[in-house]
């Protein structure tokens, strides 16, 4: 694991002792959220129920179906029933001294109503139970789904958060290593220090797309019988990779990108007001001493904006 990894590994079991309700992780395509969770899923003790949905696009009573299937609870179809023997359930966990964890994997894709059902379980604990904790994990997108208004009161009770950030380059050379060992290879030099840092580059730190390089140069490599893997054989595993239309090198998420168009917006927008300020300036002659477009346009221009 990186260092952001086990941070994330570490606040994730935190989020369980320190019996904080609510919890959101949030992780780029491919940077390795899922296999956190496997590895905090068997890394529990017994005494903790787990249930883990991985594929949230479910209808309300597929859902409380799937938490009643993973937790041995009855579902008949009624929600009010279902909701009665989860907050039983609940009581029988705090005697026992046991803890419930709920993890939802994929968050950003949760529908608005389906977040407020999530919500509105943590409401079936009883004061000083404290026995039910709520992952919420997805990508960035999770943040802007759960800015809807209709949210607030779920966002009031989240404990932590926390962005699982992307490979350093230090890191990726250390992942790749580390790769290496466990397949058993006797040298470590199969990848050139020009080709490890094109790897992180095109790869922008994302473990998936690093395995996927690294994966389709050494099969290269071996079908071209080169003992060593350098920058030229990366960027020609990056060009046999390249998606036709892809405005990358390869199929990166590209961070901001919303907030980027949003800033070029307000820039635009600025630009305009600025500019119709100045025009109104010149065009009234009791503000002409404090022309703006004099000092940029030539004189023949401005007599015509003068009445």
């Amino acid at each position: 694991m990186s260092d952001t990894h086990q941070e994330g590994l570490a606040i994730l079991k935190y989020g369980i002792l320190s019996k904080k309700c609510f919890l959101v992780l949030t992780a780029d395509v491919g940077s390795g959220k899922t296999t956190l969770l496997q590895a905090l899923v068997s890394s529990l003790e017994q005494d903790v129920h787990v249930c883990l949905l991985n594929n949230p696009i479910l209808y309300r009573d597929e859902f409380f179906s799937y938490i009643a299937k993973k937790l041995g609870l009855q579902w008949n179809g009624n929600k009010a029933m279902f909701l009665i023997e989860f907050a039983e359930f609940l009581k029988k966990c705090f005697r026992a001294g046991e803890r419930v964890l709920f993890i939802v994997d994929e968050a950003h894709v949760l529908p608005v109503d389906l977040l407020e059902e999530i919500r509105l379980l943590s409401n079936l604990e009883e004061k000083g139970q404290d026995v039910l904790s709520i992952f919420l994990v997805g990508q960035p997108e999770l943040n802007e789904r759960m800015s809807d208004d209709r949210l607030l009161p779920l966002r009031q009770r989240i404990g932590i958060r926390f962005h699982l950030s992307r490979f350093t380059l230090d890191e990726t050379r250390q992942y790749i290593l580390f790769r290496l060992r466990h397949a058993g290879a006797r040298h470590f030099n199969i990848f050139s220090e020009e080709a490890i840092a094109l790897i992180h580059e095109m790869s922008q730190g994302t473990p998936r797309l690093i395995n996927i390089i690294c994966d389709h140069a050494l099969l290269t490599g071996f079908a071209e019988n080169k003992p060593v893997i350098d920058a030229e054989l990366i960027q020609e595993s990056v060009d046999d990779l390249h998606f036709p239309g892809e405005e990358t090198p390869l199929p990166v998420a590209r961070q901001n990108k919303r907030n980027s168009g949003r800033l070029a917006i307000v820039l635009g927008l600025t630009a305009v007001s600025l500019g119709l300020v100045a025009f109104l300036l010149e065009i009234l002659p009791m503000t002409r001493e404090y022309s703006l477009l004099g000092r940029i346009l030539p004189e023949q221009w401005l007599r015509y904006l003068h009445f």
